[in-house]
């Protein structure tokens, strides 16, 4: 039975291992691809602020759904808030903390489709050297050859979340209401798909 049942796990694994190299490969564009947040500020307004040096990839089979080996990378000092007093204060201890934490992590195995062109990732975020899970929303815009340049394959991607700042140890402010602890967060993207 124990043999058997040895067989079975290999037999998965192996047609696990065939079903994940049918994968497309893809990378972020990075011309293309924006990670954009708001959060409250003392009730006012919300100020928004954009990072803008993001790398990654994951695998995708267009036809099954199937995702896998989500990693993203973002560079913490890339915070832009269109103010440059502010984004020193935001690349500080009482926020970033850039120094000590220098790349923002993303990483998942899979997802759930939910329809044709929508799903969910989820999959671990790390700031701060704090690892926490989350659920992004994802929407398929498109898939086709790019009309012009590299004319590879292309995947447009639009996906949303939100995050407690406090859940990864970035209390700044949030006690006195000073600063939203909650962070909605937007990821635009293009993905190229490898030769």
């Amino acid at each position: 039975m124990i043999r058997i049942f040895l067989a079975i796990v290999a037999m998965l694994g192996a047609v696990s291992s065939a079903a994940r190299a049918d994968m497309a490969q893809y990378t972020l564009d990075p011309t293309h691809t924006a990670v954009y947040f708001t959060v409250d500020h003392i009730g006012f307004a919300k100020t928004l602020g954009i990072f803008t040096e993001i790398e990654g990839r994951f695998s995708y089979d267009v036809d099954t759904q199937d995702l896998g080996d989500v990693a993203v990378t973002i560079q913490s000092a890339s915070v832009n808030t269109f103010n440059e007093a502010r984004d020193g204060h935001v690349r500080n201890q009482d926020f970033l903390h850039v120094s000590e934490h220098p790349q923002i992590t993303f990483v998942a195995s899979g997802g759930t489709p939910t329809d044709d062109t929508s799903g969910t990732v989820t999959g671990d975020l790390t700031i701060l050297g704090v690892t926490v899970p989350v659920t992004l929303d994802v929407t398929l815009n498109k898939v086709a050859d790019y009309p012009f340049g590299h004319q590879k394959e292309v995947l447009g991607l639009s996906m949303k979340t939100t995050i407690n700042r406090s859940d990864f140890g970035m209390d700044y402010a949030v006690a006195n209401g000073l600063v939203g602890d909650e962070v909605a967060i937007n990821i635009e993207t293009e993905a190229i798909r490898a030769e």
